[in-house]
């Protein structure tokens, strides 16, 4: 049974079992994905869009703001993925071609970061199960790892269950128009003059 993140604020940090076996579902080959990660559980794979998933990518700074509203004001999130400057938000199935189009009727035009969105025949490399460990000898990351910055791809927030719930492209839609208003706001507040806040347990520092 699916379940809204709303229904408490859980940000896995590690993929379960059951996760893995919904971003395998996206594989032609599920019980190939499941192999590969048996024997490399810190190896990225790539995964296409389109069937389990799409993926709306965001300039990390931005990505920051809509996922910041999605969990203060809304509904919550499903997946979510940083890699390098990116954050990458996992939504419903063909949110990626519906979402410019609705983003358009907002005239969206050069008021934020543009998004990059991944849907059907779209491949996307989705971080490890699990973090990557230090070699022999090797120092412990030290703690700009859990930045945006961070080259290596990483969970934000895991997949954790078979069916998670997934933002549909009106929902991404809300959170992007109010997350884009509130760059032309005054510092330290939004388009409704309201103090920002944001996710604590995804965004350290």
């Amino acid at each position: 049974m699916s379940r809204t993140p709303r229904d408490s604020l859980h940000t896995a940090a590690y993929v379960t079992p059951a996760g893995a076996d919904w971003l395998a579902s996206a594989s032609r080959s599920p019980r190939g994905v499941h192999a590969l990660w048996a024997e490399h559980p810190a190896t990225s794979v790539p995964l296409p869009c389109g069937t389990a998933f799409d993926v709306v990518s965001m300039d990390a700074l931005f990505g920051r703001r809509v996922v910041s509203r999605l969990w203060t004001d809304g509904p919550g999130t499903g997946p979510v993925a940083a890699q390098g400057s990116r954050v990458m938000l996992f939504t419903t199935p063909g949110a990626a071609q519906r979402l410019p189009a609705l983003l358009g009727w907002e005239e969206w035009g050069g008021t934020a970061p543009p998004l990059l969105c991944y849907g059907w025949g779209d491949t996307v490399t989705v971080p490890p199960l699990y973090p990557l460990d230090p070699g022999p000898g090797e120092p412990e990351p030290p703690a700009e790892i859990a930045s945006y910055d961070a080259p290596s791809p990483r969970w934000l927030v895991a997949p954790d269950v078979r069916s998670p719930w997934l933002p549909g492209p009106e929902v991404l839609l809300w959170a992007c128009v109010r997350a884009a208003r509130t760059l032309r706001a005054p510092a330290g507040t939004d388009a409704d003059d309201t103090a920002v806040t944001s996710a604590p347990a995804l965004f350290p520092g």
